[in-house]
This record gives C-alpha cells, structure tokens and sequence, in this order.
C-alpha cells in the first residue's frame, strides 16, 4: 500500500510556494540519504521550476559497484499548478506526485530492510506557476522550461530502463479511470507491448491491462510542429534506454490544466506498479523488450534514430 506516501507527497506539492526544504526532510524521515537527493532551480522563457533527482542504491547496484540493473522513473508534466489562472493542483501534476510517492516508498521500503537489488533513480519538476496552452480536444498545461531542457535534467544516463509516467487524460483515445501503459519505445522503433509489464499490471490492479496507442507523431521530438499525444515519450528522444509510458487516465476528455482532478487511488495503483516493476527489474525479471528481436529489427531495417531529432528542416 502506498496511499499515506501518496497523500504526503499531494500535499506538499498543494502549495503555491513548494517548500523543497520539506520534501527533502519527508524523505530523510523515510530512510533518504540526503547525499542522495537533489535539486535545482531552472529559468526559462515562460518561468522557472525546480529539477529534482532522486537516487536510491539497491543491495546489488550500480552504485555499490554491482551489475544489477537501474531504473529511471520520470514524473512528466508541464507543471503541478497554473497560477494565477488556477488556484490548487491541476490534473497535469499527477506524474510528479506518482514518480515522488514511488521514491518515497522505495526509501521507506529500503530503511525498513526491503532492500530493492538494483538502484531507482527518480526525477520529475516542480512549477506552481506554469503556462496553459491550446490543444485539442482539451487545453495543455505548457512548461516554464523547453522539453530538450527537461530532457537534460530528467533523463539519466545512468537509468538502463526508464517508466514516464504524465496524466494522459485530455484525449478520447484511453477510456478508463486508472493507469494505462506503452508500448516499449527504443531508438526510433515502437516495439512490442512488454508481456512482463502487463503481467505486473494485472496483479496490481486486480483487472485487464490497458495499453495506450502511440504513434510515430508521438515518439518524436516536441518543437517539429506534428501533433503529439502529451509528452508522455518524450523521454524516449533524450536515451538508448526502452522506455516505457505509464498514463494516469480518466474516462472523460480532462484538461491538464483543470484543478479537483487528481485521484488520489488512481495515483497510489500507478505508485504500486512503478515500485513492482523496480522491484522486478533490478532481479533481472522483468524485460521491457526483447534484445534478441531488436537487433534483428536493426539487422532488416536499419536504424530508426532519426526519428529522435528533429528531422528534415
């Protein structure tokens, strides 16, 4: 269960002056070395947010000189609030709340002696007073940073597999209250949804797994004036590593930018899978693409990584 770690993170963040200092000593209270978090405060041209990073060392990871493998967990978003337009949490900020819940249940777990074999690395931002901008079929929440910037701070080299979770719920294409998950993205390629993401999504949920469409539009890089889904892959532009989305849904068309629209239970399923699936991964259980089949994709098709940039302009 991680519904208390949930609400603690919701209401920290519910501020429209986000005390980092009270993070950073909820998760010292949790078993968090303090070398072990870190944070910075970014200008951009639309306003400033601040980058946090989260890194947890597992029994066998890299960071104690082991092999097991790290996962990077990325809370995507525009922002956690849209002041002064909106007063409160707007529904954009549930990847932050759902990456940090993760790392404040991951260090809890560790200081309690559930020592995870790989080391987690979590990252997210932090921006009460972030832009709206139009999209359709429901307006977005805009960041104060570019996405390339976001990119620099959030995605790690470090991460071998990466889960971005962002509310996905200004859409018509994913019509259930809950969380839904990707097809794992890896250079340029949509491959094959991971049997070992569902099977971990099925036993936290207690229901059917749902996978979200991608397209090609969405796994490109925001800035070349194609359509994009939200920024739930952008992550999956910036790394080598598969990355794999993790959508907080609703079955109504939700703009990013309304307040009340948080689920606090929708939020603590998504935490669960997160921690399940660094819980797996790090023993080596849990694959997020098949190596063998990608590198026979590589071998038909070549590479796909122009599809990371840009392109043509």
């Amino acid at each position: 269960m991680a519904l208390k770690h949930v609400l603690e993170i919701f209401d920290l963040l519910e501020n429209p002056r986000i005390d980092i200092g009270a993070l950073k000593k909820a998760l010292a209270r949790n078993g968090l070395n303090p070398r072990e978090f870190e944070s910075q405060r970014v200008r951009g041209k639309k306003g400033e947010t601040q980058f946090i990073r989260i890194r947890i060392a597992g029994r066998k990871g890299r960071r104690k000189g082991r092999p097991a493998p790290t996962l990077g967990i990325i809370g995507c978003l525009g922002g956690v609030g849209a002041r002064p337009h909106k007063i409160g949490l707007v529904s954009d900020a549930d990847g932050a709340i759902t990456a940090l819940a993760a790392g404040l249940k991951i260090a809890e777990m560790r200081d309690r002696g559930d020592i995870l074999d790989g080391d987690v690395i979590v990252t997210t931002h932090l921006s009460p007073r972030s832009p709206i901008i139009p999209h359709e079929p429901v307006p977005f929440m805009d960041a104060p940073v570019s996405m390339a910037e976001m990119n620099r701070h959030e995605v790690d080299a470090a991460m071998d597999a990466i889960l971005s979770v962002d509310t996905t719920k200004g859409n018509r294409i994913i019509n259930v209250r809950g969380f839904a998950v990707s097809p794992t993205v890896k250079d340029g390629y949509i491959l094959k949804v991971s049997e070992d993401l569902l099977d971990i999504m099925q036993n936290v949920t207690g229901r059917r797994p749902v996978v979200f469409p991608i397209t090609t539009q969405d796994i490109t890089p925001y800035g070349n004036g194609v359509y994009h889904l939200n920024s739930i892959m952008q992550p999956a532009t910036a790394t080598h590593a598969p990355v794999v989305g993790v959508a907080i849904t609703a079955e109504a068309a939700v703009p990013g930018c309304a307040t009340g629209a948080n689920h606090p239970l929708d939020i603590e399923m998504a935490v669960r899978f997160c921690v399940e699936v660094a819980k797996a991964y790090g023993r080596g259980e849990c694959a997020f693409y098949d190596d063998l089949e990608f590198k026979r994709l590589l071998e038909l098709y070549g590479p796909l990584e122009r599809f990371k940039t840009l392109g043509n302009r």
